[in-house]
């Protein structure tokens, strides 16, 4: 399994589009980026993968992380 770069692999947040708008009202295009940092979690099968997981998610404990000192198969 790839990592995807811009999405959570819990929430499936992802990059949001919209404008910069200055005092006179002129609109230049921006993006806002989830804070996604890369875990090790146990998937469906029982193996392990590195994901990239938003913080909100890692906070609420959505997902399992892999115990340490285990190797990836």
């Amino acid at each position: 399994m790839a990592i995807d770069r811009s999405r959570c692999y819990s929430c499936k947040k992802g990059v949001a589009f919209g404008n910069n708008r200055s005092h006179a009202n002129n609109a230049t295009r921006r993006t806002w980026k989830p804070n996604l940092q890369v875990a090790r979690v146990l998937d469906a099968s029982g193996k392990i993968a590195k994901v990239k997981v938003c913080t909100r998610c890692l906070a609420a404990g959505k997902i399992k992380r892999a115990p340490r000192g285990v190797a990836a198969a």
